[in-house]
């Protein structure tokens, strides 16, 4: 049949000129020619009119298995000039392996951020649960529920950034407490621990800042005693600063609690020798802690006869300051980067304390 030998010769002419592509261009341009809608090969079904009924079936049979074989060599020919693109590459290109490799800067957690997330760690593991609050407070939850009346004379303890006479920036995370305290609705238990910065007018120096971060924590609920402070101040200690660390506790005041006392932990540098850390005396101050004043509970519906509790206030800027050797509470917040960088060799498990 005469188009049957045009269909043969056509795909011998396309294979071959598949074979002969040397590279993308010119292997697309057989496509067009052969295998387009206007190809040859295509055009082949048109002309199957003129072929008698019972032989269009084969003849288009035929046209399809051509149509496959110059496919499937084009095919194996792009997968070829690909393969030979790449060595080609590879060896016209050279990498000198002695040249150093890039240096990519990686960062570490902020000591204070690290301090407050030990704490977090810690307490978490004791069943309490972190509570966040407003930095700008009102003067009711600031103060008055937390047993410091417009008059009281220990609000001049707490110099205080005021917005407005109703509005302040909060001056510790009390507030956060007497919140929680509220929102439960007189019904214990009570469990939390309070993050976060606060602000006091305070003049900057190497221990003082207008504006620091404080952690404070509140239990609640019937049969809370003095010795449940006390044995978690201790757990506190020894995991912040040592199994071998001991608390001393002294009597002091605060309004919201009572009685209230001052923390001081034994010595972590010259185990209660003394020495310049703990001036002499073998102690360091540490945090302030006591039992919730009962004015405090009933304030947020809480019956004081049944329920009793105990609360702590501490600084993580004064831990860190402890814990890392660091003289000056200013490097937390002036975003020195030879400061910061060397911190990174305590989060590698480096030493604990940072030589200044």
């Amino acid at each position: 049949m005469e188009l049957k030998d045009k269909l043969s010769a056509l795909q011998q002419e396309a294979l071959a000129k598949v074979n002969d592509a040397s590279d993308a261009a010119a292997l697309q341009q057989v496509k067009v020619e052969y295998l387009g809608k206007k190809g040859i090969i295509t055009g082949l079904m048109k002309e199957m009119k003129s072929l008698p009924n019972e032989e269009k079936p084969m003849f288009g049979q035929l046209v399809n298995e051509a149509r496959q074989a110059v496919e499937a060599a084009m095919t194996e020919k792009d997968t070829e000039l690909k393969d030979k693109a790449i060595n080609d590459k590879l060896a016209n290109e050279t990498i000198d392996i002695s040249l150093p490799g890039r240096q990519f800067n990686v960062g570490s957690a902020h000591p204070l951020t690290k301090i407050v997330e030990e704490l977090e760690d810690l307490f978490i593991g004791l069943g309490y649960e972190v509570v966040e609050g407003y930095e700008v407070e009102t003067d009711y939850y600031n103060f008055e529920a937390l047993n410091l009346p417009k008059s009281h004379p220990a609000r001049d303890m707490q110099d205080s950034f005021y917005i407005t006479e109703e509005l302040l920036m909060r001056t510790h995370t009390s507030p956060v407490q007497a919140r929680t305290l509220e929102s439960r609705k007189g019904q214990g238990p009570v469990k939390i621990i309070c993050p976060g910065k606060v602000y006091r007018r305070d003049s900057d120096d190497a221990t003082h800042s207008h504006q620091f971060t404080q952690i404070e924590g509140l239990v609640v609920d019937e049969n809370i005693k003095m010795s449940d402070l006390k044995g978690t101040l201790e757990l506190f200690a020894k995991k912040m600063f040592g199994a071998e660390r001991e608390i001393r506790l002294r009597p002091s005041f605060f309004p919201f609690t009572e009685p209230s006392v001052e923390v001081d932990i034994s010595c972590f540098k010259c185990g209660g020798a003394g020495c310049n850390v703990c001036k002499g005396t073998g102690w360091i101050e540490i945090l302030g802690a006591g039992m919730v004043h009962p004015n405090v509970l009933e304030m947020a519906g809480f019956d004081s006869e049944k329920y009793s509790g105990f609360a702590f206030g501490m600084g993580p800027d004064r831990i860190a300051m402890l814990k890392y050797g660091i003289e000056d509470i200013r490097h937390f917040y002036t975003d020195d980067l030879r400061f910061l960088e060397q911190f990174k060799a305590v989060e590698d498990g480096g030493s604990e304390h940072v030589s200044q």
